[in-house]
């Protein structure tokens, strides 16, 4: 699928021909040099549009410092393991382009794969201030409030302190459709099953035709902010230019993902399959295919608007970049609880480093120039918002699984960064003993999966990107 200093979504071949697509920047950033060796047309120069910093910071940020240490992270047992439910129906139209090919096909988990701690997974904010233990464990809190109960003193009137376990879930019910209402994504039903994501990477998978264009045709046509007097079917950089800088930022966001997806796809494509697509996995081989990923960036191949689709994943890093700044003394507190003690305190340390060395990144995204003006930059973002939670809704269209798996968890994950930025309930946001606070921004466990597997897609294909341009030297 296709923010801002002042200064795709499934993995696969779910492709829209890439000349459909906008990239919002002007200015041919590729240094192009057919007589030196050490050009290449994905090599980038300049700076970010709409932002502060340029390319070669954030390569060099990311492929040093960021990229290493996700890599360390996401096979932790807390990031590794994500619920989704992948049989919603497609709310927009009859799925009838299921995918029969064995590499769309999801490996679910065993429930004896599943950390104790995930089993049952309740509302990460019900007991925030508790024990980690305990704050998954409804029983061990009632207790503790009839223990409390009985310790008053009866000659100054009995004060009935206990909550039952109805009203607890009431409750985080009440707690959960206030956070919706500031949702940019559809909150899922309860229903789901966990998927080992290390046992289902995002590769390419055969997926494409009718079905896997519809998705992108949806996506960017039909709920993507358009400029004026622009063709039904493509999206000018030089025209987006001149749209408000909030609708600008959609379009960069959802261009530079879609980017995104196809590198992913152009890093991992199936190279071998002795007899086909309908084999096994373990007789097929995935790698870099550098003839495809020109097919999709190159200039010559996309009337020079490759370039701008690579600008953009730059864009989206950044801004997903600030909102983990952001939300890093929320994160910093989280318990990462899995039931396993040492995993998890080696977890806890892990986010604690990453989170230091992205607060430590001199350039973030300033998200607080957005929205300001009045009546009309509420009203614009609410549109902004309802345009992201439409974006969601499609994914359960996709018809092939591993497909849906990822694009639903970089949905997630891009549309809690957009919650973290604009919400305004992480602006000045500190912890309370006050569990069911409207003004308390929480963040299940599943959010926050998908939050950091999300950045982890985006900081992968900044690294491939350079060992592409490695490839083409």
């Amino acid at each position: 699928m296709s923010i801002m200093k002042h200064c795709g979504i499934m993995s696969c071949s779910m492709v829209l021909p890439m000349l459909l697509f906008s990239s919002l920047v002007n200015g041919n950033y590729f240094n192009v040099n057919t007589e030196g060796n050490d050009q290449c047309f994905c090599k980038l120069k300049g700076s970010i549009d709409d932002c502060s910093c340029n390319v070669d910071t954030v390569d060099y940020f990311n492929n040093m410092r960021i990229y290493p240490r996700l890599q360390s992270l996401l096979v932790k047992d807390y990031f590794r393991f994500y619920k989704v439910n992948l049989k919603q129906e497609c709310p927009f139209w009859a799925d009838d382009s299921k995918c029969a090919i064995r590499y769309c096909h999801i490996q679910p988990c065993d429930d004896d794969d599943i950390p104790p701690g995930l089993k049952g997974d309740v509302s990460g904010h019900s007991h925030f201030n508790e024990s980690p233990a305990d704050k998954y464990n409804m029983a061990a809190q009632l207790t503790s409030c009839e223990q409390t109960a009985h310790d008053h003193n009866i000659e100054l009137g009995y004060l009935n302190t206990t909550i039952s376990s109805e009203n607890y879930k009431g409750f985080e019910l009440w707690q959960q459709h206030d956070n919706a209402q500031d949702n940019f994504c559809v909150q899922e039903s309860s229903e789901g099953e966990y998927v080992d994501l290390l046992l289902n990477p995002e590769r390419y998978t055969g997926y494409k035709g009718h079905s896997a264009h519809r998705i992108w045709r949806s996506i960017y046509m039909e709920n993507c902010f358009r400029p004026e007097n622009s063709p039904n079917n493509f999206i000018q950089s030089s025209k987006v230019n001149g749209m408000c800088l909030e609708k600008r930022v959609f379009y960069r966001v959802i261009s530079g993902l879609h980017a995104s997806i196809n590198i992913h796809l152009c890093s991992k494509y199936l190279l071998s399959s002795k007899d086909g697509l309908d084999l096994v996995c373990d007789s097929a081989q995935w790698g870099p295919n550098l003839k495809e990923l020109q097919k999709r960036f190159a200039p010559e191949a996309t009337g020079g608007e490759g370039p701008n689709w690579l600008k953009n994943l730059y864009f989206v890093y950044l801004l997903e970049l600030r909102a983990l700044a952001k939300a890093a003394p929320y994160l910093e507190r989280e318990e990462y609880y899995t039931g396993n003690e040492s995993d998890d305190e080696d977890t806890r340390l892990a986010i604690k480093d990453i989170l230091q060395v992205i607060k430590s990144f001199p350039d973030h995204f300033n998200e607080s120039v957005m929205f300001n003006g009045g009546v009309q930059a509420q009203l614009l973002k609410e549109e902004f918002r309802q345009h992201f939670r439409n974006i969601s809704r499609i994914m359960d269209c996709v018809g092939c699984d591993k497909c849906k798996l990822w694009g639903k968890l970089q949905i997630q994950g891009l549309g809690t960064a957009l919650n973290i930025l604009f919400s305004g309930k992480f602006d000045k946001w500190v912890p309370s003993l006050n569990h069911f606070s409207k003004r308390q921004f929480f963040l299940e466990r599943t959010e926050i999966v998908a939050l950091i597997n999300a950045f982890g897609r985006l900081s992968e294909s900044i690294f491939e990107l350079d060992k592409f341009r490695q490839m083409m030297r």
